[in-house]
């Protein structure tokens, strides 16, 4: 009997060696999102372009999905900085455009509604809610939401370098005189510094999961660009053949470029297309690509109808500063291994609000429905399914440095209107047949065009948006100041 007993205790730990282990809970992913400025809807090599080459972000969106028919909430930076960060629509922050804001001219009709002047610190920020679950959190970069108290360290990142008031550099060459970035070399090129500080926040993550914020200042104005690549371009836009049609259109009293040729932009898109790449190869290098999420997107469309006009939106109509969609589709890219199927394309409608649901998802939290209010996950999509059709805002009460006027518009499934503020004259567009926007069906398809109005004035009401007031000192013929 004793040696029966005794030979059951030799055997018990190889039956608990044999044992399945219990099942380790999988490591929350890290999270890159980097984010454009300025950087057009066709301004990639994969979405049409034929002058820019980008073969870094190529390669990301073949590895994961490309969206068609991703949206900023606003056709200006600042409040669609506010609402990735909030998952709230602009008009819902009374942050309505950039800050400080464009200031009202004597020959405008309407006056603008006041704005903040910063993204509340009441509010919890994407930052915030990882933060809280452990992530480590980096902003890199151009932040435009406040000032010195405002900034992001002040909002749930861990570490800020760039991040300021400030809503373009004064230099992209060394000495950049951005107050919480300290120059580099002399001429060193701010993309690459960017860059360098993000591979920096990757290596030194440790073992906790991270958030890295790569908010890149390009392709804004001023167009400076390394001299190397401009010349590169100069060369490619010289063996250009003749073109076919006009450099320019007219869009409303301004003209807007149809030709991607411009040396200097194309050169900062390069080097663009190349901090990717040294993402994804840092990533690579430390062992850490199966298990990061990159997303790729812009604040607002590409400029293409003031201050130079260094890109075209075609097909799309106009560009930064206007409802059309020129002024408010972007490019995204989601490269989510395991999840996304490499070299998949949704043609989906979403918006800039949805980011911080999905962030959320992605890393295995529960919603905040209550501060992402506006937002809906787009998780489904990522895996390959549909989510059901909802409407789609936007509310921009502010004439642009653009050439925009004050309005705003909605879209359900294919159709989009637009209402303009100074007369409320609206625009319906059939954006599955007529992608850039030149075939108004207002008069065609009146219960159309009424439902959706009122779909539109109901949202307004809904969350107290701001609108313009009538200017009685409004001089038409008045040449307006220069911002």
């Amino acid at each position: 009997m004793r040696q029966s007993i005794a030979l059951l205790l030799s055997l018990l730990p190889l039956v608990a060696s044999a044992a399945p282990a219990p099942a380790k809970s999988p490591a929350r992913p890290n999270l890159v999102f980097i984010l454009a400025d300025d950087f057009g809807w066709a301004d990639l090599a994969c979405c049409g372009s034929t002058f820019h080459e980008t073969p870094h972000l190529d390669r990301l969106a073949a590895r994961g999905m490309r969206f068609t028919d991703a949206h900023a909430a606003c056709s200006v930076c600042s409040p669609t900085r506010a609402s990735i960060l909030t998952g709230k629509y602009p008009a819902r922050l009374h942050l309505t455009d950039w800050l400080p804001g464009r200031a009202d001219a004597s020959n405008q009709k309407l006056k603008r509604p006041a704005i903040i002047s910063q993204l509340p610190l009441e509010e919890v920020t994407i930052a915030e809610a990882l933060h809280e679950a452990g992530y480590r959190t980096g902003f890199i970069g151009k932040w435009h939401l406040g000032g010195t108290n405002y900034y992001p360290e002040n909002q749930g990142f861990d570490l800020n370098v760039g991040g300021c008031q400030r809503g373009s550099p004064p230099s992209y060459f060394s000495p950049y005189r951005i107050p919480n970035l300290p120059d580099g070399p002399k001429g060193e090129y701010l993309t690459d510094r960017l860059t360098d500080e993000a591979l920096k926040f990757i290596a030194g993550a440790g073992k906790k999961p991270f958030l890295l914020y790569l908010s890149h200042y390009a392709v804004h104005n001023p167009q400076q660009a390394k001299p190397a690549l401009v010349e590169k371009y100069k060369a490619k836009a010289a063996r250009l053949p003749p073109s076919t049609g006009p450099e320019f259109r007219p869009e409303g009293k301004n003209m807007a470029r149809q030709i991607q040729n411009q040396p200097v932009y194309a050169a900062m898109v390069e080097s663009l297309d190349q901090s990717v790449g040294r993402i994804m190869q840092k990533l690579a290098e430390l062992g850490l690509a199966e298990n990061t999420i990159i997303l790729f997107t812009s604040d607002n469309g590409g400029l293409s109808t003031s201050e130079g006009a260094p890109t075209s939106n075609l097909p799309l109509r106009a560009g930064k500063g206007w409802h059309y969609e020129g002024g408010v589709r972007e490019p995204l890219m989601v490269c989510w291994p395991g999840v996304t199927r490499p070299g998949s394309v949704c043609r989906e409608p979403m918006i800039s609000t949805d980011y911080y649901p999905t962030l959320l998802e992605m890393a295995g939290l529960p919603p905040r429905p209550q501060q992402h209010v506006d937002g809906v996950s787009i998780v489904p999509l990522l895996k390959g399914g549909t989510q059901p059709e909802r409407p789609l805002f936007w509310h921009y009460p502010h004439y642009s440095n653009q050439g925009g006027g004050p309005g705003g518009a909605v879209r359900v499934g294919n159709f989009k209107l637009v209402e303009w503020f100074e007369d409320m004259r609206v625009e319906l567009f059939n954006l599955r047949a007529d992608l850039g926007e030149k075939h108004d069906l207002a008069s065609q398809m009146p219960e159309k065009t009424a439902a959706l109005r009122k779909l539109l004035h109901d949202w307004r009401q809904g969350i107290h948006a701001d609108m313009p007031s009538p200017n009685p000192a409004c001089q038409p013929d008045a040449v307006a100041p220069r911002q």
